[in-house]
């Protein structure tokens, strides 16, 4: 079971590091003003909706920009701490990625929605989506089902430390 436990934390940190680089590089470029992206950052978002047709961030509904603010001011800090609690070992990672996965559930089910009943996106789109679905089920998961105290955690520190007599 340790061995499962730790091989679902080393798979939600990487999915982790890619949220952290992501929300505020490209997502954020849906709700602030584009001169605070560099041209590259902007080029870079442009080709994404072009070639995966995704009309949601060349649309920008609002629906959808409601989910991108809070993307930046409630996951993406969350998602940095889960990157530190993971690599320190800390106890409260299984608070920190339930509360990531539980958010993150919600944003893709409705934006899944979306894209599903719209009829217009692409099976290429509806594939770079479902992932994120998966990762968050995967995060909520591991809320729940944290590390026993017999678990060796991917960081320096043990995850629970037990008393000493």
């Amino acid at each position: 079971m340790g061995v499962l436990c730790n091989l679902v934390d080393i798979v939600l940190f990487v999915f982790f590091l890619v949220i952290a680089a992501a929300a505020p590089l490209l997502d954020a470029q849906t709700c602030l003003p584009h001169h605070l992206f560099p041209t590259f950052l902007l080029e870079l978002k442009s080709w994404y909706t072009h070639n995966y047709g995704d009309y949601l961030f060349s649309e920008k509904p609002h629906f959808f920009v409601g989910i991108v603010w809070l993307e930046l001011l409630f996951q993406w800090p969350l998602a940095l701490a889960s990157l530190y609690a993971i690599a320190a070992g800390k106890s409260w990672l299984s608070t920190t990625c339930l509360l990531y996965g539980a958010s993150t559930l919600t944003a893709m089910v409705a934006i899944l929605a979306e894209l599903k009943q719209s009829n217009r996106a692409s099976d290429k789109l509806l594939n770079l989506y479902y992932p994120f679905l998966g990762f968050a089920v995967l995060a909520v998961l591991r809320g729940l089902f944290g590390h026993s105290e017999k678990s060796v955690t991917v960081g320096r520190r043990p995850l629970i430390r037990k008393k000493r007599a």
